[in-house]
This record gives C-alpha cells, sequence and structure tokens, in this order.
C-alpha cells in the first residue's frame, strides 16, 4: 500500500545517497591515497590543518572533502556542488535503468547482481592471503555471549533481514507479480531466503579477511612504536627486541626498571581491541574498509574494484525500490496506463532526486542517518506485521492455502501454517516493543564530527534537538498510518 510505497521512496534517498558517496570516493581512489596528499603541507597545525593532523587521513578526506560535515545537526551548511553532480548522475543511472521498468531493469539487474559476485570472489581469494586474515575469521565465528544478551543486537538483526530481502518494501511483490499465475511460489521464496543467507556468509569471509588483516597491520604498528620507544630509551641494540619477544622483554623491563617503563607511557597493544574497532553501514565501507584497503599492495586497484561492487549493489537495491512504487501505481490504475512509462519513471526519479538535495548539505550525513534510523526500520516491522495479519486473520490461512495449492499443486505443510499464524507476527511484535522499548529508555542522539570537541577525534555525543526529534517520529509514524487509514477508507466505502 501506500506505506510500503513511502519506505520504498525513503530508503531509495538513503541508497541513492550512498551511492553518490561511492561514486565521489570512485572518482578519487585515482589519486594517490597517503596522508600529505589529503593534509594541507603547512607547518601551521590549526582550524583545518589542525583536523587534519589530529585524525586520520582516511577520516579527514571522509568527514571534510567528501562531506565538508558540519559539527551539528542545527547548522545546514552549504550545498556541496561536487555531491549535487554525483546525486544528479547516479539518479540519471537509476532513470536509464528503470526507464521502461520491469522491461530494462530486468536486464540490467543481470550485471547488478552478478559482478559483486565476482568482485567478492576476487576479494575472497586475495583477502586469504593476507596477514591477520585467519585472526578476523576467528573473531567473524567466535560468538560472543554479552554481546548476544544485548537486545540491540537482535533488533539490528532483524533490521539488517529486512534490508538484506527487501521486506516490507513492496519490491518483492511487484516483481513476483510478472510471474505467470501457477508459478511455485514456494520454491522462490526458499530459494530466496537460502541464496540471502548464503550470500551473506559469502561475502563476510573476505570482509573480515580484510577487517582482520587492517586490525593487524594496526597491532603491529602498536608494537613498533613501543618497540622503539625501549630501544631509544634503553639503548638496547636495533632488532634485540621483537615483535615476537615484545611480551616477554616487558616483563622482564618491568620487574628490573619499573620506573623507566612507566615514565615512557607505552601504549597497550591488543590484537582483540583493534579487531573489536569495526562500524556498521557507511563507516564500514567508507572508514574501516577503505584504511584497509590503503595498506594493501596494488591499493588503487583494490579500491576501484570495491566501490564497482559497492556501486552494483547499491542500483540493485534501488531497482527494487524503484519497481515498488513503479509497477503498483500503473496495476492499481492509481495513474492512467495511458502515461508512457518513460515520463512516470522520469517523475519519480526527479522528485527524489529533488528531496534528496537536503542529504548534500554540510549537515546532510547526519540527515541519511535519520532517515536510516527511522524510515527504515520501525516502519517496516509494523508494514510486515499487518501484512501477516492481513492474510493470516483478515483473509485466512485456509483461503490463502488454496491460493498457494492451486499455483503449486500442493497446500502449504504444518511449519508453514505455524510460522504465519503464530511464529512470524509474534517475533515481528516481540522486535517492535525491543525498537519502543530501546527508543524510550534514552533521548535520541547522535555523533556529531566537531573539531572543536575536547576528545577530538573522537566524535561528540549530542542530542537530538525537540524540532528534529519531531521530524524522526513523523518519519516512522507516516508510513505506518496508511495501513488504519486505508483500512478505513475500505470500511467505510
Amino acid at each position: 500500500g501506500v506505506g510500503s510505497w513511502m519506505v520504498s521512496v525513503l530508503v531509495s534517498l538513503y541508497y541513492n545517497t550512498v551511492l553518490t558517496w561511492v561514486m565521489w570516493y570512485f572518482i578519487n581512489s585515482f589519486q594517490e591515497p597517503l596522508p600529505w596528499s589529503v593534509c594541507p603541507l603547512n607547518e601551521n597545525r590549526t582550524g583545518l590543518n589542525k583536523e587534519c593532523y589530529e585524525s586520520t587521513a582516511v577520516n579527514y578526506f571522509w568527514y571534510r572533502k567528501t562531506l565538508n560535515i558540519t559539527p551539528d545537526v542545527t547548522e545546514s551548511g552549504a550545498l556541496q556542488w561536487w555531491l549535487i553532480l554525483c546525486l544528479a548522475t547516479c539518479w540519471a543511472i537509476v532513470y536509464l535503468c528503470t526507464i521502461r521498468g520491469i522491461e530494462t531493469t530486468g536486464k540490467a539487474i543481470y550485471v547488478t547482481a552478478i559482478f559483486p559476485y565476482l568482485v567478492l570472489t576476487i576479494f575472497l581469494i586475495h583477502g586469504l592471503t593476507l596477514p591477520g586474515a585467519t585472526d578476523g575469521l576467528t573473531y567473524l565465528f567466535t560468538p560472543n555471549l554479552n554481546n548476544l544478551k544485548n537486545p540491540r543486537v537482535w533488533l539490528d538483526a532483524a533490521t539488517q533481514i529486512f534490508f538484506s530481502l527487501s521486506l516490507a518494501f513492496g519490491g518483492l511483490i511487484a516483481f513476483s507479480s510478472y510471474n505467470p499465475p501457477k508459478n511455485d511460489c514456494e520454491k522462490d521464496a526458499v530459494t530466496v531466503a537460502i541464496v540471502n543467507s548464503m550470500t551473506s556468509l559469502y561475502a563476510s569471509i573476505p570482509v573480515f579477511s580484510v577487517l582482520g588483516f587492517k586490525a593487524t597491520t594496526g597491532y603491529w604498528d602498536c608494537l613498533d612504536r613501543n618497540i622503539i620507544s625501549i630501544v631509544n630509551e634503553f639503548d638496547l641494540p636495533e632488532e634485540s627486541i621483537m615483535r615476537q619477544n615484545y611480551t616477554a622483554w616487558i616483563s622482564v623491563l618491568n620487574s628490573s626498571h619499573p620506573e623507566k617503563i612507566a615514565g615512557l607511557k607505552l601504549k597497550s597493544c591488543d590484537l582483540q581491541e583493534f579487531l573489536d574497532q569495526s562500524v556498521s553501514g557507511t563507516g564500514l565501507a567508507f572508514i574501516i574498509f577503505t584504511q584497509a584497503i590503503i595498506l594493501m599492495p596494488g591499493s588503487q586497484a583494490w579500491a576501484i574494484l570495491f566501490f564497482i561492487m559497492l556501486f552494483s549493489l547499491g542500483l540493485s537495491s534501488m531497482f527494487g525500490n524503484i519497481e515498488g512504487v513503479f509497477t503498483p501505481l500503473l496495476e492499481l490504475r492509481i495513474i492512467s496506463k495511458s502515461i508512457p512509462k518513460e515520463l512516470l519513471s522520469g517523475i519519480i526519479c526527479l522528485i527524489c532526486f529533488l528531496i534528496a538535495l537536503c542529504f548534500t548539505l554540510g549537515s546532510g550525513s547526519y540527515w541519511i542517518d535519520i532517515f536510516d534510523s527511522y524510515a527504515g526500520s520501525l516502519p517496516l516491522l509494523v508494514i510486515a506485521f499487518f501484512e501477516v495479519i492481513g492474510v493470516a486473520y483478515v483473509y485466512k490461512i485456509k483461503r490463502f492455502s488454496k491460493d498457494v495449492k492451486w499455483m503449486t499443486g500442493r497446500k502449504p505443510n504444518l511449519y508453514w501454517q505455524i510460522t504465519w499464524r503464530f511464529i512470524s507476527p509474534l517475533l515481528l511484535l516481540i522486535v517492535f516493543m525491543a525498537f519502543v522499548t530501546l527508543q524510550i529508555q534514552k533521548p535520541p542522539s547522535y555523533a556529531a564530527w566537531n573539531p572543536k570537541y575536547e576528545g577530538f577525534p573522537m566524535k561528540e555525543e549530542k542530542v537530538y534537538p525537540l524540532w528534529v526529534q519531531a521530524i524522526c517520529v513523523l518519519l516512522a509514524v507516516l508510513p505506518c498510518v496508511f495501513v488504519p487509514l486505508v483500512a478505513l477508507f475500505h470500511l467505510i466505502k
């Protein structure tokens, strides 16, 4: 319904803004990714120069050169022309790929769906040869029981599966409407779920191999800095202290010269801490993974491959979102079929482009996080909940089972019956209640990149002002409110 269309549009804005950032990063991948190519060559380390030298080159390039971010969500800043140009290019590409709906989308998706698997395989082969890859994979497959006790982890997992399967967006329903009437929908549903899970597992292996490599190089750098300090302080021969015997040397020197060791203020080097320094979302792609790629031999080639892959993934997600708006407008006769498909697709893309201009402001990164957190989470849970309730208890399971039997030639088994009636609605309700509970426990906040913050380069935790909180509530409620409104309309009608 209207709620799914609205969610599709809002999430399309998120995906296309990420595509914009990917395109800008891709363009700059051809440059030499070294700190002195980013930081100004100036001895006066104040202002922006101070911001650059106190943070990493990747962080500075991301927050200052790419986003030109403001220190607060209330400071809009100016429109960034380079982001507007990339945004317009991305929407033009989306328009060309969806110009006639499924007729053009079906052809484009062969490329955008297959190419990421090719790049992931290349990264997998190379990633497994990097030092520290084993540590990254061990970290991936070793469960952390403390994290599993955190309801936020389960909430994030539920939101992620909605995004990866495109549930409640309307795209899957739109695509499936082009199937023949007697199509094996059960086989399709199981296949999609299995392929999605296997793809997530397959993609996680090269990602964590590279992240393990980054953590290991960070750990080695930490040890090397400490070793240099110790060698200089005690005037020891070079290479007398190695990474392999560092722990033994520290133990001996701590017992014989505790005052000197304490005066050196050595950093605590723990590989586990470096592995824990992982983030999700845009931070993973544009900061953590980019830092790892810079350390790899032939970094520019790997960066180009990585960002082309991200661009392909974003495009394939966009196709489903746009189709979730495009197809119902025609099939439900909300828009006359006499209107050319090219015009309708162009209008949808143009409207989305104009709305997305707010993300090219200096504060645009904060707003994209707001859209991601509130427009792309709670509404999906609510819409999916009512979809299940509508099928199981309004349309009735018996009627739905007869429809499935007519399509597939067999009646849905007991597993499907129990899942539709009880398990799915209950799980969705639990996740929804957990989301609301977590939101009530603390006021909505965000992490601001503020060079004047005393803890910089750490981000400053700020609470959203009341008017921004009102927009957060509006983004979460507006797509959901159409469910009862449309139901009431049909009841009166």
